[in-house]
């Protein structure tokens, strides 16, 4: 029998204590068993009006020019065969690898696609693609303009106000967090940022979480060896300034929700170097987090994970598992302490 609330730092070292065969844990599954591509990495979640759609990105290994953008739709609890919807292929026909691909669906409006394209981190390029059907079929690439590359990892949220706000990072002078945000729908964007100078912390891909009265905390990855967080106190207009959390960051990305019970989940690697275990952590304030799940405890790469919370109050997590396949986990946030 598990105790109601376990300091964060005995997680790691008792995994078993909070494990996936936990009751709050619905459902786990494989979105797909095999594919035409050799490893898979950076996974995106989305609810649309039939079901559920993910992507992520696959091909030969992370940076090859075959990497593209692959996607599978989940209908009546089945997933579709995975498809390519979309790959860095050039006018003049050379081909670029594809990265972290990002779903976004406003509630009137088409499905949307952010996409990377380019070599490495430093200089790519943000596109973006828009689905009316769900995800079935997608519109020609339409590329971000400069500065803009779109989140960079994780979903954009919607404010109370309307404004979409994304969260994203570049790599080109050091470690740098923007965010990018829109209020007519995505139509158009300013550039917020950046929001540290990236080197005494140097850190990339953020997750929003919202708070009453306009309130906003970013939190994500660095190479600091713990997660960073920043506050908003207007929106997301402006950004307080960037510290250091206790929780343990291996350099590898997170994904953050708020919940529609006002509380806030992480799910992250609480571990100092490599990616196992992959964990949740719940907290009310932001600042006080307390394990929830153990979703990976063995050796191995488990990492990247992207988190929705569904119209019927379920929590879906997709992540990496091994760089061979994807994983779905669905969760009841009722069952989850505190």
């Amino acid at each position: 029998m598990k105790p109601p609330c376990l300091p964060l730092l005995l997680l790691a070292a008792y995994p078993g204590l909070i494990h996936a065969a936990d009751l709050a844990v619905v459902k786990t599954e494989f979105i797909f068993d095999s594919a035409p591509f050799q490893s898979c990495h950076a996974s995106t979640l989305v609810e649309v009006k039939d079901g559920l759609v993910a992507a992520w990105f696959g091909g030969m290994r992370e940076g090859n020019p075959d990497v593209g953008i692959w996607s599978a739709r989940q209908h009546d609890g089945q997933w579709t065969v995975p498809v390519e919807v979309a790959n860095g292929v050039r006018p003049d026909g050379t081909r670029a690898a594809c990265y972290n691909p990002v779903l976004f669906q406003l509630p009137s409006g088409p499905l949307s696609l952010y996409y990377k394209v380019g070599g490495h981190p430093r200089g790519w390029s943000g596109y973006c693609k828009t689905s009316v059907d769900g995800g079935k079929t997608w519109s020609a690439p339409k590329p971000l303009p400069e500065p803009l590359i779109g989140p960079v990892k994780n979903k954009p949220v919607l404010l109370t106000d309307g404004t979409l706000l994304s969260g994203s990072s570049t790599e080109h002078d050091g470690w740098r967090v923007h965010f990018e945000r829109s209020t007519d729908g995505g139509k158009s964007w300013q550039f917020i940022g950046p929001v540290n100078d990236g080197r005494q912390i140097a850190a990339i891909q953020p997750s929003i979480l919202q708070y009453p009265g306009g309130r906003l905390q970013a939190v994500g990855r660095t190479r600091q060896g713990r997660i960073f967080q920043i506050w908003s106190e207007d929106g997301g207009k402006s950004w307080g300034e960037m510290t250091l959390t206790t929780l343990p960051n291996p350099n590898s990305g997170i994904d953050a929700l708020t919940l529609r019970d006002g509380r806030q989940l992480l799910v992250y690697n609480h571990t100092a170097k490599g990616r196992s275990p992959l964990n949740v952590a719940v907290s009310r304030d932001g600042r006080d987090w307390h394990p929830a799940l153990v979703l990976e405890s063995e050796k191995g790469e488990f990492s990247y994970p992207a988190v929705i919370q569904t119209g019927d109050g379920l929590v879906h997590v997709v992540y990496t598992w091994k760089r061979q396949r994807i994983k779905h986990v669905v969760v009841d946030p009722r069952k989850l302490n505190p």
